[in-house]
């Protein structure tokens, strides 16, 4: 019997533990089953969505193809915006039927509009596919949004794509949601009648061609020019690397002139896709990097030779306009980042790929003037050797 006692005891405590697990799975697995709604609303199914800490629960009536859903989340910030759609054409934003709550008038209090969205903008009120009805928000003390609604769908829907989306409000007006990993990943596909969702892979394609544009500019305004520019500086100090250094110095230009085009002209696609939402900074010093790399390229076909009286001013202003474009790209790229909202580790990359280049242009800098210094100290000491101390006759 004493010895009986520690496995009773053991057997109790499993149980304790486990007995909350198994009334937790049975409600629903996962987070969203202890889940309550004022006014007594209780839905048959949840699914704990794999972005933006956001959770789903409906109740669908197969018969009358009726879906009544709540949609709760966190706005990214205080008096933020959360919306939850179907998209009956595709996986992502362009052709959602989204419902979409956000704080209305001076109280703050939250309320429910539809928008049939067509593009990459959210557009304005209107009218959706579906019939709506019982539109209600709240925000919880939690500071998460509670968006309640019913839907009409077609006969025999079973499974749906569906869209969610977090995003702040700026001046009283909805404003563009971020572009991190989590943001463009909020899509999938729900079953409503097993309850099985799945996220959809990859990103989508506007995410791709969003990372498609920013890896084009860094690699070529943000790393192939300043590679250029450091052969043009410090390789033609040494005798033996001329002519090389300035086939490596166009080289390194045109690939990166040519990289940085097709980048540019995503960037110019991203925009057309993207109506309403308008990053100004970054567009404009993209549109100025294109422009005097533009000038850059023709500059080669204007360049006089070096014994011509004007090859003095073009290259003060071929110098002049190369940093430039150098470091408005750098700047671009970083901010390029912000607005993509990309994961630290790539921001670490392109600092440390910028530092190395940063390293090795101040050692050769250094070295340079080395070279150069010493030139002059023996052209010196040959010319007062030739002329015995005094002046040429011809000066």
């Amino acid at each position: 019997m004493s010895a009986a006692r520690p496995l009773l005891l053991a057997l109790l405590i499993l149980a304790t533990v486990a007995a909350p697990a198994c009334v937790y799975a049975a409600g629903g697995g996962g987070a969203c089953a202890a889940e309550r709604f004022s006014k007594n609303r209780v839905y048959a199914a949840c699914t704990d969505l794999p972005h933006l800490g956001a959770s789903v629960h409906w109740t669908y009536d197969t018969a009358a193809s009726s879906l009544s859903v709540a949609f709760v989340a966190a706005p990214p910030s205080s008096g933020g915006w959360v919306a939850w759609a179907l998209n009956p054409s595709g996986d992502g934003m362009n052709g959602a039927q989204a419902l979409v709550a956000a704080p209305k008038g001076s109280g703050g209090a939250y309320a429910v509009d539809t928008y049939s969205i067509s593009g990459y903008s959210l557009g304005s009120p209107g009218p959706i596919a579906y019939p709506t009805s019982d539109l209600a928000a709240e925000l919880g003390g939690d500071g998460r949004v509670r968006m309640f609604g019913t839907l009409k769908l077609q006969n025999g829907t079973g499974e749906v794509n569906q869209v969610w989306q977090v995003g702040p409000v700026s001046g009283g007006s909805i404003a563009p949601h971020g572009m991190g990993t989590d943001n463009t990943a909020a899509k999938g596909k729900l079953n409503l009648v097993t309850g099985a969702a799945t996220a959809a892979g990859g990103g989508g394609s506007l995410a791709r061609k969003k990372n498609t544009h920013g890896i084009l500019n860094a690699v070529s305004w943000g790393i192939l020019l300043p590679m250029g520019g450091i052969f043009a500086r410090y390789l033609k100090t040494f005798k033996s690397a001329d002519p090389a250094w300035f086939y490596r110095h166009v080289a390194c230009q045109l690939i990166g002139y040519g990289v940085g085009v097709s980048g540019w002209a995503t960037g110019i696609h991203l925009g057309n896709l993207s109506k309403g939402i308008t990053y100004s900074l970054h567009r404009n010093i993209g549109i100025a990097v294109f422009a005097l790399g533009t000038l850059q390229i023709f500059a080669l076909f204007l360049r006089p030779k070096p014994d011509h009286k004007y090859r003095l001013y073009w290259n003060v202003y071929h110098h002049s306009m190369g940093y430039t474009i150098i470091i408005l790209g750098i700047i671009n790229i970083f901010k390029g980042m912000s607005i993509l909202n990309v994961e630290q580790k790539w921001k670490n990359g392109y600092i440390i790929a910028i530092c190395i280049l940063g390293a090795i242009a101040l050692i050769l800098e250094a070295v340079t003037w080395g070279v150069v210094l010493k030139r002059r100290k023996s052209e010196n000491k040959t010319y007062n050797g030739t002329s015995n101390g005094h002046l040429p006759l011809s000066m």
